[in-house]
């Protein structure tokens, strides 16, 4: 079962699961969940690989999918996926549409991607962990990542006082086809699907839009102006709004 942080109270409100992205974690939603959370329980999960969850060789979005239906039980919930967690979300809304009531996909669509992120694997992999006594200490070595950003963002899943990354790297690197990858779906959905992605952001184009409704038929597609992929973090009180309303329809 996948580690989960709770935010609220079961009410009679449909529960809203949070799916994070690659490399990410539970902890990275914490501002957008409590607020999310004032009227319904939300369940933000750490995703198979990542964080307090177990490891396994496997990282396809089948099984991704089927771990956030466990998490999820017999209740439906609402579901709100991120990048990776988006395309794991999707998934589970295509295989089993008993578990989704209304789904949000954050700036991600169903399609095949060209850009790795084996680079930024590499960059941990070559961190000194023996060198490393606070996360200060691991971002002086992490030079090949340029980005002060995406640098802050990978060393929240270092653990520095065990002296390990909270991410199984081998798993993701050798993954890395599938999670930049969509599996052929022979099926669609009908329920109500909110695709929201940054207006600064490449990762949802226009070319995107047929596959998305091919697959989700009923989806609105919206962008939030100035926000980029990470655009909850950058923008959480437009999300957050954006989210509320499609949920609450």
């Amino acid at each position: 079962m996948l580690n989960t942080i709770r935010h609220g109270s079961p009410t009679d409100r449909t529960p809203l699961l949070i799916a994070h992205g690659l490399f990410g974690s539970a902890r990275n939603w914490g501002v957008v969940a409590k607020r999310l959370s004032s009227d319904r329980e939300v369940v933000a999960v750490d995703m198979r690989n990542h964080g307090a969850s177990p490891w396994s060789d496997e990282h396809s979005y089948a099984a991704l999918a089927g771990d956030l239906a466990e998490v999820i039980g017999d209740r439906p919930h609402d579901v709100l996926g991120h990048s990776m967690g988006g395309k794991a979300a999707m998934v589970l809304a295509l295989t089993a549409p008993e578990a989704v009531r209304r789904l949000v996909v954050a700036d991600i669509a169903p399609v095949t991607y060209g850009h790795t992120q084996s680079h930024l694997i590499a960059a941990m992999r070559a961190v000194d962990l023996s060198r490393v006594d606070r996360r200060s200490d691991a971002a002086a070595q992490l030079a090949d990542v340029p980005d002060d950003g995406t640098r802050a963002f990978l060393l929240q899943s270092l653990d520095a006082a065990e002296g390990r990354w909270t991410l199984n790297l081998d798993a993701l690197d050798a993954e890395m086809p599938k999670i930049i990858g969509f599996p052929e779906m022979t099926r669609h959905s009908d329920g109500p699907a909110l695709f929201l992605s940054g207006g600064e952001s490449d990762y949802v184009r226009t070319e995107h839009r047929d596959p998305i409704r091919a697959l989700f038929p009923e989806a609105r597609v919206a962008k939030i102006p100035g926000a980029h992929h990470w655009l909850h973090a950058e923008k959480p009180r437009e999300f957050e709004a954006a989210v509320r309303v499609f949920l609450d329809a």
